[in-house]
């Protein structure tokens, strides 16, 4: 279920972006007793959903498995912990405040780390990561589409948006950002990203030094005059696309590592193993030297890998009906967690086609039967399971009740069919929804959404897509809606303008309102939680108010793990198991 980018964010990192959900390593360890376990040897995990991309900080590359791989071949300044809390890495780098009007944030990265190649990671990599996190060169035009967007980045971009050309360091090892206006999310909002080096050699450019002196020298875009620059054009191309595959490269730069493993082999859409970086000293040493991701497609074939013994650990999404799956795992030695994610399925409709009208739209919604959908994939996992009803806040956030008394998410409580035939007025339009086939929980969604809309008079086509090739369709055009997948990870407030600003890099719908802008801006630059509650309630109101689409229901996560492997941790972010995986190790 890709659970795309909700929180990512990116200015590179995986710790702050929205993901789309399918179904920088480093810090303290678990301490571990002597005797318990034992250093190297092989853990084998099982992945529902396939790899198609080695920049998991891209529109088309951010989704829950990529970004996995990316977090365990990544370092950088800080991750999140399983609580969400922010944890700094300083045999990385440091990071720190200089300033707080105007607000400066200054970035060093440590002597002696490296890129798997063995070119330092430097200021070219720092500013490269801006540059495509901030979004400066674009001069777009989200309502009329003229002008050009350079970097096809999943996070939302208005937080480092505010920041000037950034400042290089004497010792070529640091960047200084500088914010027009405070910024919440300063802590989370960049970290490294993409190899500066490998992106200028294949985008035409000499070296690292033609691609610092192009960012520095290229102006400011402004969609008054918009002009197309070529040359950096080039550039963000091929970072958009230029990672992006299925099977290992040919060329290893495509692939570098600067976190605790490296891939070594890619079966397309069946398994890779990654093997341990053994020049890694700037965060925890992992355990393990190898790990083999299984990409199994279902949830039944992870449920018989572990129990067969396949695979040490699984983590995959459940639904109503599949207790059975997992009955006697416990009695065969293994644990079994299941928790809350943070993170929510959703239907999107296009703001275009036959949704443009807000009738049409309406009328829509009015059919989807949400407390059968979650009768039917949620079931008994979690007791009377409702609908979901905000776009940002979930069930256990305190604000959530009183938003959703105000919100106007009760006029789609339950189904109204005639209603929607109302609304319509004897129109029979046809609609397209995407969605991932080869997930269960999707493909009962629409199933039921079909046959409920058909009632109304809405010719509901199927246009789901296999696992590995839907989620590059979003923000494209071919589909009037989306079923799909959010999970944060819980830090920070940028995921709700990553999803909902006009124009941004998640907004896939072509969502746009004036009053909602103007709260995500001033979200953006509060860091009293009171009032940043006040504003994501607004920003829920307004998303209401123009039938967007809705909230299905929370996910559920689960998370299995054999008795020959110890250190696992569940959270509920994107990363699930993946966040601490150098803690992973074989118990003796």
């Amino acid at each position: 279920m890709p659970v795309r980018r909700l929180m990512h964010y990116i200015t590179a990192a995986v710790a702050a972006a929205l993901v789309l959900s399918g179904c920088s390593g480093a810090g303290g360890s678990t301490p571990v007793v002597v005797g318990e376990a034992k250093r190297g040897g092989v853990a084998n995990v099982a992945e529902v959903n396939a790899f198609s991309s080695f920049n998991p900080y891209s529109a088309d590359g951010n989704t829950d498995i990529n970004s996995k791989v990316g977090y365990i071949t990544h370092s950088g300044f800080y991750y999140l912990d399983d609580s969400a809390a922010v944890l700094r890495n300083d045999k990385f780098g440091r990071f720190e405040k200089v300033s707080d009007e105007p607000l400066k944030v200054k970035y060093t990265v440590n002597e002696g780390v490296k890129w798997s190649d063995g070119e330092a990671i430097d200021a070219g990599d720092l500013l490269l990561s801006w540059a495509a996190g901030s979004g400066y060169f674009d001069d777009a035009d989200p309502m009329t589409g003229a002008g050009t967007k350079y970097f096809s980045v999943a996070s939302d971009t208005g937080g480092l948006a505010g920041t000037v050309l950034p400042e290089l360091g004497d010792d070529r090892r640091s960047i200084t950002l500088e914010y027009a206006t405070p910024y919440a999310d300063w802590e989370v909002a960049f970290d490294v990203g993409l190899p500066a080096h490998v992106v200028a050699a294949k985008s035409g450019l000499n070296d690292e030094e033609d691609l610092i002196d192009l960012i520095r020298d290229s102006p400011r875009g402004d969609p008054e005059k918009p002009a197309v620059n070529a040359e950096l054009k080039r550039v963000a191309d091929f970072w958009n696309s230029g990672f992006d595959t299925k099977s290992l490269p040919d060329d290893p730069a495509l692939y570098l590592s600067s976190g605790p493993y490296i891939v070594r082999d890619i079966v397309p859409e069946v398994s890779m193993r990654l093997v341990r970086n053994r020049d890694y000293v700037w965060g925890a040493e992992p355990w393990l030297d190898e790990i083999t991701i299984r990409f199994t497609g279902a949830l039944p074939a992870a449920v018989d890998a572990l129990r067969n013994g396949q695979v040490d650990i699984i983590s995959p999404q459940p639904s109503a009906g599949t207790e059975d799956l997992f009955a006697g795992l416990a009695e065969q030695g293994n644990t079994l967690e299941r928790y809350n994610q943070s993170g929510y399925d959703h239907l999107d409709l296009i703001f275009s086609g036959p949704f443009a009208q807000e009738d049409v739209r309406e009328a829509f919604l009015k059919t989807v039967p949400r407390q059968a959908i979650v009768d039917a994939v949620v079931g008994d996992l979690v007791p009377d399971a409702k609908p979901l009803d905000s776009h940002v806040f979930l069930p256990a956030q305190p604000k959530y009740p009183d938003t959703v008394k105000n919100n106007g998410s009760s006029d789609f409580a339950e189904v109204d069919i005639e209603a929607a035939r109302a609304l319509l007025d004897g129109d029979t339009p046809t609609v397209r929804i995407l969605y991932n086939r080869d997930n269960p929980n999707r493909a009962e969604a629409f199933a039921l959404i079909r046959d409920s809309a058909a009632q109304a008079g809405f010719q509901v086509v199927d246009g789901g897509q296999s696992s590995a090739d839907w989620a590059k369709s979003l923000g494209g055009s071919g589909y009037d809606a989306a079923l799909l997948g959010w999970i944060g990870t819980g830090a920070g407030v940028s995921r709700v303008p990553q999803i909902f600003r006009t124009g941004s890099g998640s907004n896939f719908n072509g969502f746009s309102d004036a009053d909602a802008d103007k709260a995500m801006e001033q979200l953006a630059r509060t860091t009293d939680l009171g009032k940043q509650d006040e504003l994501l309630a607004e920003i829920d109101r307004r998303i209401w108010e123009n039938a967007y689409g809705l909230p299905l229901y929370q996910t559920i996560g689960t998370t299995a793990f054999g008795p020959r492997i110890t250190g696992v941790k569940s959270s509920s972010g994107p990363l699930g198991v993946w966040w601490n995986v150098w803690e992973w190790r074989l118990a003796s």
